[in-house]
């Protein structure tokens, strides 16, 4: 397993079951949402500041590995 992957949770009680980051409130979709739009990390760090850039790539990578891989293993 990709070890970005391990900052990447999924609880059923937590924002609905989506994907999030650490634990935390931070869902995946919005740091991909604001990616596709072009914003740069360095945005995306100002409007989550909990997050760090070790954070985006986890997002990146679970993006990825959801595209190459029909089974996903998170923490």
């Amino acid at each position: 397993m990709d070890p970005l992957l391990s900052r990447i949770t999924i609880n059923p009680e937590q924002n609905f079951g989506k994907p999030s980051i650490r634990g935390m409130r931070y869902r995946v979709q919005d740091v991909l949402g604001m990616m596709a739009a072009g914003d740069p990390p360095e945005d995306v760090l100002l409007a989550f500041p909990d997050l760090d850039m070790e954070d985006i790539r986890a997002c990146l990578a679970y993006a990825t590995a959801l595209m190459t891989s029909s089974e996903i293993v998170t923490a």
